[in-house]
C-alpha cells in the first residue's frame, strides 16, 4: 500500500470526484483513477461507487477513508518534524476560523503574529465550527477556532468567554426590560445560523432546556443580515454580546438573558497527540498576550 494511492483516494472523497481531485493533486484525471483502482485491487474491495460524474463511498470505502486520513496526517507530521530538524527557516500556519465573530478576537492576533514572524505563510480556511473540527482531525489544519467544550480527541486552549444576548426589534413589547428569562422567548420566531455553526447548537440546546422548540423564521451565516432581519421584525436573534455591541442598529434592542445564562465560549483546538510546528507553537503562545487581548476576550 503506497502513500500516493491513499492520498489520491482521500482527495477524491474530499473533492467529491476525480476531476477536482486531479486539479488539487496537480495530476491528470487518468493518473488519479489509476491510483484508486490500484488501491482497490490491492485491498480486494470496491471503495467507490461511480454515480454519473460523482463518486460515493462504499461501506469498505468508509473504513479505508477513515484510516487513510489518519495515516496521511501522521505522514504530514513526520515531514514537518524532519523539515524543522533540517533547519527550515520559513514555515506555514494552517488555521481555520468560523465566519461569525472571528474579527473581534483574531484580527489583532494576526497583526501581532505577522509583525513577529513575517516569513511564515498563513493559510486561512473559513468554515463552520463542525467542519473545521473535522479538518483538524484529518490533519488538514494546525488549529481551528471553535466553541468549547470539545471531545477528548482534541487538545484546546481557551480564547474567550462572553454572554449571549437576545436581539429584538426596538418596539417589541419585551425590548424595554433590562433582562429576560429564556422561557420568555418561547413562541417567538427565531433567526438562527446554519446547521454547520456550533452557535446554533448552543441556542437550540438552551431552548430545549427552557422547555420549548423554537419556531425558526429563517437561517443565515451573515451577522449583518441577521441584525437587519431583526430590525425588519422577521424574528428575534441571539448574538454574542461583543457582536451585538459591535454592530448597533437603531431599530433593534439588545437585552441580557438572566436564566439560564448561555455563553459563547471559544477556544483554539488541535489534534490530541498531533505534532505542532514551530509556526503553530508560536501562534499558540500569543494566547493571552496583552497585544492581542480584546475587551470581549476578558469578560
Amino acid at each position: 500500500m503506497e502513500i500516493r494511492t491513499l492520498r489520491a483516494f482521500a482527495e477524491v472523497v474530499r473533492q467529491g470526484g476525480f476531476s477536482r481531485a486531479a486539479k488539487t493533486l496537480f495530476a491528470t484525471q487518468s493518473t488519479v483513477s489509476k491510483a484508486v483502482r490500484q488501491l482497490e485491487d490491492e485491498l480486494g474491495v470496491r471503495l467507490l461507487e461511480r454515480v454519473g460524474h460523482h463518486s460515493r463511498l462504499t461501506e469498505a470505502g468508509e473504513i479505508v477513508f477513515h484510516r487513510a486520513t489518519a495515516i496521511l496526517a501522521e505522514g504530514d507530521d513526520l515531514r514537518s518534524e524532519l523539515a524543522e530538524v533540517r533547519g527550515l527557516k520559513r514555515g506555514t500556519l494552517r488555521l481555520g476560523l468560523p465566519p461569525i465573530g472571528s474579527n473581534t478576537v483574531f484580527a489583532p492576533w494576526f497583526a501581532t503574529y505577522r509583525s513577529r514572524y513575517p516569513g511564515v505563510e498563513i493559510k486561512l480556511v473559513e468554515h463552520g465550527s463542525k467542519r473545521l473540527e473535522e479538518m483538524v482531525l484529518a490533519g488538514e489544519l494546525d488549529f481551528a477556532a471553535t466553541l468549547l467544550p470539545v471531545g477528548s480527541e482534541f487538545e484546546w486552549q481557551e480564547v474567550c468567554r462572553e454572554p449571549i444576548d437576545v436581539l429584538l426589534a426596538a418596539d417589541h413589547p419585551l425590548a424595554q426590560r433590562p433582562r429576560l428569562t429564556f422561557d420568555a422567548l418561547a413562541g417567538m420566531p427565531f433567526i438562527l445560523y446554519g446547521e454547520d455553526f456550533a452557535l446554533s447548537s448552543i441556542i437550540l440546546k438552551a431552548c430545549r432546556e427552557g422547555g420549548f422548540t423554537p419556531k425558526v423564521a429563517t437561517q443565515s451565516s451573515q451577522v449583518d443580515l441577521v441584525i437587519e432581519l431583526v430590525a425588519a421584525k422577521l424574528g428575534i436573534a441571539l448574538l454574542p454580546r461583543s457582536l451585538a455591541e459591535q454592530c448597533p442598529h437603531p431599530l433593534t434592542k439588545r437585552v441580557a438573558i438572566d436564566h439560564p445564562e448561555i455563553h459563547w465560549h471559544r477556544g483554539l483546538v488541535w489534534r490530541r497527540g498531533g505534532y505542532l510546528s514551530h509556526a503553530a507553537q508560536a501562534w499558540l503562545s500569543l494566547a493571552g498576550s496583552p497585544e492581542v487581548l480584546q475587551p470581549s476576550a476578558i469578560r
